[in-house]
């Protein structure tokens, strides 16, 4: 089997929460994307419920969107449910990615409901917590995104 990038990271030594950019792929015709973790809280101390992730997915998939624009291909949830992959076109700095996720975290804080919360739009639409996501928002920015995934300064 083929080696996983984030099975390469070692989880014991990471201190949450992150910005890390993990690879620049480019593929045949020359087109860059930019893969990054996301990282909310502590690998294998914590982890987010399952309706609060979900809830973040929604909220995050729209304002990042809005935050960074075209160049959003996908965010996904970790199975480990301690953060997120984001995707996106080209080679993309982590502190820009920063910038755009604090912004759309105090986005988080103030939505008023979940987008898609229905059948028609998602797969699991009972299993979704605004509650759950604005405190994970809230606890993240509270504690600061570091550039560092080993939480020394950012400078």
């Amino acid at each position: 089997m083929q080696k996983v990038e984030s099975f390469k990271l070692d989880h014991t030594k990471v201190k949450a929460p992150y910005v890390r950019k993990c690879c620049v792929l480019q593929g045949e015709k020359g087109d860059k994307v930019t893969k990054f973790d996301l990282r909310f809280t502590q690998p294998n101390k914590e982890s987010i419920p399952t309706g609060a992730i979900h809830g973040l997915e929604h909220l995050l998939a729209g304002y990042l969107r809005d935050n960074l624009g075209e160049i959003v291909i996908d965010l996904s949830p970790m199975g480990c449910r301690t953060g997120f992959y984001l995707i996106l076109w080209g080679e993309v700095e982590p502190v820009k990615v920063k910038v755009a996720l604090e912004k759309s975290l105090e986005e988080v804080l103030n939505a008023t409901e979940i987008p898609a919360a229905n059948e028609l739009q998602c797969g699991n639409y009972r299993d979704l917590s605004l509650f759950g996501a604005k405190e994970y928002a809230n606890l993240a920015l509270t504690q600061g995104f570091s550039l560092n995934i080993y939480g020394e300064d950012d400078e």
